[in-house]
């Protein structure tokens, strides 16, 4: 229960055919519309600061599970992207709007990679947004999602930041946002 309104939630896993698996199960439960938040390396991290903020817009599809649910492209359009920053904006929730490059080579983010993404509008890499995405249009369901922003990638030296250390009071309001949206939506 928030606010009388009952929710359910799950805790994903981390990877595209993992947290796609989930969804599927929870659609077949009911679910029609997902609040999905998580963590993402910044590829510009001068210009998204630890911690804040990131609605993505559309997703660069460099993991295998999107393809089992949507025909070949290079990006997903994430349709509730600008719903999602618009309720954000009414929770005086600073945010950055950019494109993500998700990937399931975790260890395989490559400088000739990275530099293409960056070229092409990407501001942050995840591991979900895609396959979330094309579940969501396969299966006719809305997902909002945001990221926040952790670990720093385009240095020649990994910058981990904040991974793994986010301070309890700032997970809370990563949750806050969540259920805000969940009200909404």
């Amino acid at each position: 229960q928030y606010k009388g309104k009952s929710l359910a939630a799950y805790k994903t896993v981390m990877g595209a055919a993992g947290a796609a698996a989930l969804m599927e199960e929870a659609i077949a439960l009911g679910g029609r519309n997902f609040v999905v938040f998580g963590s993402c390396g910044t590829l510009n991290g001068s210009s998204i600061d630890a911690g804040g903020f990131i609605v993505p817009t559309a997703a660069y599809r460099d993991e295998g599970t999107s393809y089992h649910y949507m025909k070949p492209s290079d990006y997903v359009e994430v349709e509730t992207a600008e719903r999602t920053a618009e309720i954000l904006r009414e929770l005086e929730l600073p945010f950055t709007e950019t494109k993500t490059w998700t990937t399931d080579g975790l260890y395989r983010e490559t400088l000739r990679n990275m530099r293409n993404r960056i070229s092409e509008g990407c501001k942050v890499v995840d591991m979900e947004c895609s396959a979330f995405m094309a579940v969501a249009q396969f299966r006719g369901v809305k997902v909002y999602q945001y990221l926040y922003a952790e670990d720093h990638l385009d240095e020649v030296q990994w910058d981990p930041r904040t991974l793994g250390k986010v301070p309890r009071s700032v997970s809370g309001l990563y949750l806050k946002g969540a259920l805000e949206i969940a009200l909404r939506v």
